[in-house]
């Protein structure tokens, strides 16, 4: 059956995503039972590696989230091994070109999309003779990363790669390629150019844009702007703000003990 995220796109309604840098199956069932409709475990910069990766399948299967993972490049062997384990989604990095996008597609979808091979270990655990295999090229989400110049360039080929179901920005390397530091909530002109851009080759097409945020207010204005998918933060920096509030509030109270 189609995932709570293409769901809730095709409702018009916008996801809100969970991102889980801490290898840790407790983490992972924290976030997943606080309201986010999809958790996408960070292969790539996060602490993350593929038997904690399960872990955090397991300990959110118990909730009504979408598991993606975001594999640490465009290689057939993790992004195969990560839907084999059950993620219902991938998120690609560093996708520039039509060929590397068709080459994703390639390696998330089975023939004849695709030569992703046959071996669903924990996600055909979910499906009876082959019902998996049956529906994951239709169900399985293969979302390609636009994070430089040159995949902006590039948009409409990379959107027109057939499998593709949406896109995923990450502003901070975005922003790097344009010669402007690294961050998350970006106002500068020539980068919100470029989200309305990549935003309107995909209303053309009907391709969903998520994007990395720097919390609910940065959220609130992608959704406003477009996009269909916005990550808060990640559990260790959502962690690290909250204790960092706490703490400077119990100083701010406690004037002359603390």
């Amino acid at each position: 059956m189609p995932t709570k995220v293409a769901k809730l796109w095709a409702s018009g309604k916008a996801v809100v995503n969970g991102w889980l840098a801490i290898p840790s199956g407790f983490s992972a069932e924290v976030m997943a039972q606080s309201g986010f409709d999809s958790v996408t475990v960070d292969m790539q910069h996060g602490a993350q590696d593929f038997l904690s990766m399960l872990a955090c399948f397991q300990a959110m299967q118990a909730h009504p989230v979408t598991p993606l993972v975001r594999v640490p490049w465009n290689e057939p062997g993790i992004i195969g091994k990560v839907l084999d384990a059950g993620a219902m989604g991938v998120i690609c990095p560093m996708i520039n070109t039509k060929k590397e996008a068709e080459a994703m597609v390639q390696y998330c979808k089975y023939p004849p999309l695709g030569t992703r091979s046959n071996g669903a270990f924990r996600a055909g655990m979910y499906g009876d003779g082959g019902a998996y295999q049956a529906s994951a090229n239709t169900e399985t989400l293969c979302i390609p990363m636009i994070e430089t110049k040159q995949a902006v360039k590039n948009i409409d080929a990379i959107l027109d790669v057939e499998g593709i179901a949406g896109i995923y920005v990450g502003p901070s390397d975005l922003g790097l390629s344009f010669g402007l530091p690294a961050k998350l909530d970006r106002d500068e002109p020539e980068i919100l150019k470029a989200y309305d851009k990549i935003l309107k080759a995909c209303q053309t097409r009907g391709i969903y844009a998520g994007i990395h945020t720097g919390g609910s207010a940065d959220a609130a204005r992608c959704i406003a702007r477009g996009f269909r998918l916005v990550t808060l933060m990640n559990d260790s920096g959502m962690m690290a703000s909250f204790a960092k509030t706490c703490i400077a509030e119990t100083r701010k109270g406690a004037k002359g003990i603390a």
